[in-house]
């Protein structure tokens, strides 16, 4: 008789190509779920106060006459708060002279799920996206994408919190009267507070499906870290001689690459 999948679930055989967790009755579940709740509250309350000791951080005056050019033209730092007390920005990698689909696909997830501030506005913050590169390259990648119309060029700024080497990061504004003050910057993957399919692949049985990963024996082997950053047409990641960030396949004119370079972001 041939085996099937249900069959080697239902036995709890573990193979490198069905392994799952073991089966349990109800009761066992959730006993072993409440016993991780603990830690998973432990987990909350520290980046609580992380988060307490993130708001007792000094603070840094950058310029509010800096210069960046946006949809609109020109506008200063100051501008950007639009009246409101705090700013927020990402700022975005960009490589000068590709196409859209070579431009960061890192920066395209940490971003692409966030890019709505309407909450942030409602607390009285306002939102940008900074890239080095002239506004006349940025605008028709933002329209492509769909993006708001809050992205500015600083290709020509020399400060380097508003324009330095460390893109792929966040970066939190104070107004205090016209004075403007840095107060907070994340990388890395301090970033990944902005990726919520992350966060919600970490909460499935086979996580991320990285190598890194710490997984059961007889897991489906990880893939190297990034298999986000190029998909085909199927979505499978790690393609890097062809495809283009996930989200551009749904969007006219984003079908299959044929031809240009591709870049590891």
């Amino acid at each position: 008789m041939t085996s099937t999948r249900e069959d080697h679930i239902t036995s709890n055989e573990t193979s490198p190509a069905v392994a799952v967790p073991p089966i349990v009755d109800r009761e066992a579940w959730r006993a072993s779920r409440d016993e991780l709740l603990v830690r998973e509250k432990t987990h909350t309350r520290e980046g609580d106060a992380i988060a307490a000791a993130r708001r007792r951080l000094p603070m840094t005056e950058v310029d509010a006459s800096t210069t960046v050019i946006g949809p609109g033209g020109p506008s200063t730092l100051l501008d950007l708060f639009e009246g409101r007390e705090e700013l927020v920005v990402y700022k975005h990698m960009w490589h000068l002279g590709e196409p859209f689909e070579n431009q960061c696909a890192g920066c395209t997830l940490t971003y692409f799920a966030v890019q709505d501030p309407v909450y942030l506005h409602a607390r009285g913050v306002s939102f940008a996206v900074f890239a080095k590169a002239p506004y006349e390259e940025l605008a028709p990648f933002v329209e492509f994408m769909g993006y708001p119309r809050h992205w500015y060029s600083v290709a020509d700024v020399e400060d380097e919190i508003v324009s330095g080497e460390d893109f792929g990061t966040w970066v939190c504004f104070l107004r205090h009267g016209d004075r403007v003050f840095l107060t907070n910057s994340v990388t890395g993957r301090g970033a990944e507070a902005t990726m919520p399919a992350l966060a919600l692949l970490d909460m499935t049985a086979r996580g991320r499906m990285e190598a890194w990963q710490d997984t059961p024996e007889g897991w489906p082997e990880g893939r190297i870290p990034g298999w986000f950053w190029r998909t085909n047409e199927d979505g499978v990641g790690n393609d890097w001689d062809g495809g283009r960030p996930a989200v551009q396949w749904s969007r006219p004119g984003g079908g299959a690459v044929t031809s240009g370079s591709h870049r590891h972001c």
